[in-house]
C-alpha cells in the first residue's frame, strides 16, 4: 500500500511495519514451535486432513467410512490420537530441544500414541459396553497409565508448566481424597482405578472439553484460520482505517475495531497483539500517542476480541455445553457486555485525543472505503451467512463448515486466490491450532474427571457457600479473585472449566442467574491478560511498542477499567445479557451506555460538552463525582441490586450536576470562560 493507493501508511512505513510484524511472528514461532522439514510437514498435513475428514463424517452423519455413523467413543479416540501426535511433532520438549527435527524420544511417544489409540479405537464398543472405566482388562490398565503420562506431557507442551502442575495435582487427587481433611475429602481410588476412569470414562479426558472440541468447536477453528489465511485481517484493518482513520485519535480507534475483530477470529489475545500490533501501534505513535498508552490500547482491544460474537473463543462453546444451551444463546448473551467494553475503550480514546488535541491521519493517506469494500466484500457476506445459519437455521455444528466452504470458493474467484502452497499452509495452520488447543483440553479434562469421581465438585461448592455465609456479594468477590488468580497461570478456557464445576453451582445455588454466573467466571478469568503483575497481552504489546512492560500493563488496566465492573452489573440484572423483557433490556442498555460514557470521561479527564475537567483538588473531585455518576447509571436497577431505575437515575444526575459545577468552577479559577463547550471556547478542542 502506498500514498497513491490510499494506504494508511507511506510505502516505507508500511514496509517497516510489515518487517516488524514478520519478526514478531517469527520470534513467537521460534520460541514455541518447530520448523518442520518436508517429511514432517507432509506428516502433519496428512494427519490434519484425516482429522478433518473424520470430523466431517461424524458431524454431518455421512457414514462414508463404515457405512454408518461412527461410534462416538471410537471417533473421540481417533480424534485425540491424531491431535496428541501433532502436539509432539509441533512442540519441542524444552527450549534446548531441536527446532528443526523431531527428537528420538518424541518419535517413541508418537509411536506409542499411534499404537495405544488404535487399540482404544478398535475396542471402542467393548470399552463402552463393558464399562472399562470400572473393570478394564490388564493390558488396557497398563495402556491407560501410559496415556495419562502422555496427556500430562502434552498439556505441558501446549499450555505450559502451570497447566502441568495444576492438572497433575488434581488428576492425582482421587488417590488421596479419602485421607484428606473433611472439608476437602472425597471418594478414594487406587492408581489403576483412577487411570482407567480418566481414560475410559466420558467424564474425564473425554469429557466436556474434548467432546466440545471434537464436535461444536471444530468447525469454528477451521473457519477462523481460513479467515486469517484469506486476508480477512488486512481487510478489517483497511476497513477500520477507511471508517475511523481521519477522526481524532483515529489510529487508536482503528486498533479497537480491527483488533477486536481479529481477536474474535483467533481466540488468543497474545497472538492477536502480535498480529495487529505492529501495524496499529506505529500508527498511534505517529499522531502523538505515548508508547505505553498505545500498547495499552492494543492489549485491551485484542483481549476484548475473545468475548466478541459471533466467533468467540473456545470458552464460549464449553460454556454452552455446561449450561445445556445452544452456542447462539451464549453469543447473544455476550453482545451487550462486549459492546459496552469496546464503547468504553472508544470513548476513552476519544476523550484522551480531545484533551491532547491529537488529530487523525490525513485523508490522502487513508484507503478508500469503496475500494476496501470492493476488494473484501465477501468477508462481510460470509459472516452474514454464518450468523444467519446460526440464529435462523440453528445449525451450530455445521454452519462454520458451510461458511468456510463458501469463503474458499469466493476467494478462488478473486485476486487473492490460493495456489497449492497457500492451501498447504492453511492445512498446516489448522493442524497447529488443533494440536495446541487439543493438548490443553485433553489435560484439562483430567481435572474435570478428578473432581467428578471424588465428589469434590459438590463438596467445594457447599464449602464456598458456607464460607461466604450466604452473602452473595462475598461469594461474587471470592469468585472474582479466584477466577483472576487462576487466569494468571492457566488459559481462560482452563480456568473457566475448573470454576464452572466448583464455583458456578455455588453462585446459581445462591439465587443468581446461571448464564450470568458462568459469564462472570469467564470475564474475570480473562482479566489477567490486562492486569499486572502477569498481563500477557499488555506485555506482548509492550514488546512491540518498545516500552516498559509494567507501564503498558497499568495503562491497559486503566483503559479496561469498565470490564472490572461489567460482570457485576450483569449478575445484578441479567437484562444486560439479553434476558428479560425488551423494555427492561432497553432501559438497562441505555443507562449503561451513558454511564460508561461518563466513566470513560472521568478516567481521561475530558467530558464532551464540558471539555477538560482540570486537575488539583477541585478537578480531581469533579472527575471522582463523574466516575461515581457513571457507575451509578451503568449499574442496572431492579434485579438483585434492589434499587429502582428511577432512584439510580436521580442519584446519578445529582452527582453529574455537582461534577459539572466543580469543572466549571475549576475553569473559572484557571481564567477560562465558565461556560459549556461550544465553537471557539478555549480548552474544549
Amino acid at each position: 500500500m502506498t500514498h497513491t493507493s490510499g494506504s494508511a501508511f507511506s510505502a516505507n512505513e508500511e514496509a517497516e511495519a510489515r518487517r516488524k510484524a514478520e519478526e514478531e511472528a517469527n520470534e513467537k514461532f521460534a520460541a514455541r514451535y518447530r520448523e518442520l522439514n518436508l517429511f514432517w510437514r507432509i506428516a502433519v498435513t496428512t494427519a490434519t486432513v484425516i482429522v478433518v475428514l473424520l470430523a466431517i463424517n461424524q458431524i454431518f452423519n455421512l457414514g462414508f467410512l463404515v457405512g454408518e455413523v461412527m461410534l462416538t467413543a471410537r471417533y473421540l479416540y481417533l480424534f485425540a490420537g491424531f491431535i496428541l501426535a501433532m502436539v509432539f511433532i509441533y512442540f519441542p520438549a524444552t527450549r534446548w530441544s531441536s527446532r528443526t527435527k523431531v527428537d528420538w524420544y518424541d518419535l517413541l511417544v508418537i509411536a506409542a500414541i499411534i499404537g495405544i489409540f488404535s487399540y482404544f479405537a478398535w475396542n471402542a464398543e467393548q470399552i463402552v459396553v463393558q464399562a472399562w472405566e470400572y473393570a478394564a482388562p490388564d493390558l488396557a490398565i497398563y495402556l491407560s497409565l501410559v496415556t495419562w503420562l502422555i496427556v500430562l506431557e502434552a498439556g505441558r507442551r501446549a499450555g505450559g508448566v502451570p497447566i502441568l502442575l495444576i492438572v497433575l495435582l488434581l488428576s492425582l487427587y482421587p488417590l488421596v481424597a479419602d485421607q484428606m481433611p473433611d472439608i476437602i475429602a472425597g471418594l478414594g481410588m487406587s492408581l489403576t482405578e483412577a487411570s482407567t476412569f480418566h481414560i475410559f470414562s466420558s467424564e474425564s479426558m473425554f469429557g466436556i472439553p474434548m467432546q466440545v472440541a471434537a464436535s461444536l468447536l471444530f468447525g469454528f477453528l477451521l473457519f477462523g484460520v481460513c479467515l486469517q489465511h484469506t486476508g480477512a485481517g488486512q481487510f478489517f484493518i483497511n476497513l477500520a482505517f477507511a471508517l475511523l482513520g481521519k477522526t481524532r485519535g483515529g489510529p487508536a480507534k482503528v486498533a479497537i475495531f480491527s483488533s477486536g475483530l481479529m481477536g474474535s477470529m483467533s481466540g488468543d489475545p497474545v497472538t492477536n497483539v502480535l498480529t495487529t500490533g505492529p501495524l496499529s501501534i506505529p500508527a498511534m505513535r505517529r499522531i502523538g500517542f505515548p508508547r505505553g498508552y498505545s500498547a495499552g490500547v492494543e492489549a485491551c482491544a485484542s483481549t476484548g476480541g475473545v468475548m466478541m460474537p459471533p466467533i468467540m473463543g473456545a470458552t464460549a462453546f464449553v460454556m454452552a455445553n455446561f449450561l445445556g444451551v445452544s452456542y447462539v444463546d451464549v453469543a447473544i448473551a455476550a453482545i451487550i457486555p462486549s459492546l459496552l467494553y469496546f464503547f468504553g475503550l472508544f470513548m476513552q480514546i476519544d476523550a484522551y485525543a480531545a484533551r491532547r488535541d491529537l488529530k487523525g491521519l490525513p485523508e490522502v493517506e487513508l484507503p478508500s472505503l469503496r475500494q476496501v469494500l470492493k476488494d473484501g466484500w465477501y468477508f462481510i457476506f460470509v459472516f452474514a451467512l454464518l450468523v444467519w445459519m446460526l440464529i435462523y437455521l440453528q445449525r451450530e455444528a455445521t454452519a462454520p463448515f458451510y461458511a468456510t466452504l463458501l469463503l474458499l470458493v469466493i476467494n478462488q474467484l478473486t485476486k487473492h486466490r490460493w495456489g497449492i502452497k497457500q492451501a498447504l499452509e492453511y492445512v498446516r495452520a489448522c493442524g497447529l491450532i488443533l494440536g495446541e488447543l487439543g493438548g490443553i483440553l485433553a489435560a484439562i479434562g483430567l481435572i474435570v474427571g478428578a473432581l467428578q469421581v471424588t465428589g469434590m465438585a459438590g463438596t467445594l461448592t457447599n464449602d464456598l457457600v458456607y464460607i461466604a455465609g450466604g452473602n452473595v456479594l462475598v461469594l461474587l468477590a471470592m469468585g472474582a479473585v479466584t477466577s483472576f488468580v487462576l487466569g494468571i497461570g492457566m488459559t481462560v478456557t482452563a480456568a473457566y472449566i475448573f470454576l464452572a464445576i466448583i464455583l458456578a453451582p455455588a453462585l446459581v445455588g445462591a439465587g443468581l442467574d446461571a448464564m450470568a454466573s458462568h459469564m462472570f467466571i469467564m470475564y474475570w478469568g480473562m482479566l489477567s491478560f490486562i492486569t499486572p503483575p502477569v498481563a500477557l497481552s499488555a506485555f506482548a504489546a509492550a514488546s512491540v511498542a518498545k516500552v516498559s512492560a509494567m507501564k503498558a500493563g497499568f495503562e491497559a488496566m486503566r483503559l479496561g477499567t469498565i470490564i472490572y465492573f461489567i460482570p457485576f452489573f450483569f449478575v445484578f440484572n441479567p437484562a444486560l445479557l439479553m434476558q428479560g423483557s425488551w423494555i427492561e433490556i432497553a432501559i438497562v442498555l441505555s443507562t449503561a451506555v451513558i454511564g460508561v460514557l461518563f466513566l470513560s470521561a472521568a478516567l481521561q479527564g475530558y467530558l464532551i460538552g464540558v471539555g477538560t475537567l482540570g486537575s488539583g483538588v477541585v478537578g480531581l473531585s469533579s472527575r471522582a463525582l463523574l466516575a461515581a455518576s457513571g457507575l451509578t447509571l451503568a449499574a442496572p436497577g431492579g434485579g438483585m441490586l434492589g434499587v429502582s431505575h428511577t432512584a439510580l437515575l436521580a442519584v446519578a444526575l445529582l452527582l453529574l450536576a455537582t461534577s459539572i459545577a466543580l469543572a466549571l468552577l475549576q475553569r473559572k479559577r484557571d481564567g477560562r470562560p465558565a461556560q459549556l463547550c461550544g465553537d471557539g471556547v478555549t480548552g474544549c478542542e
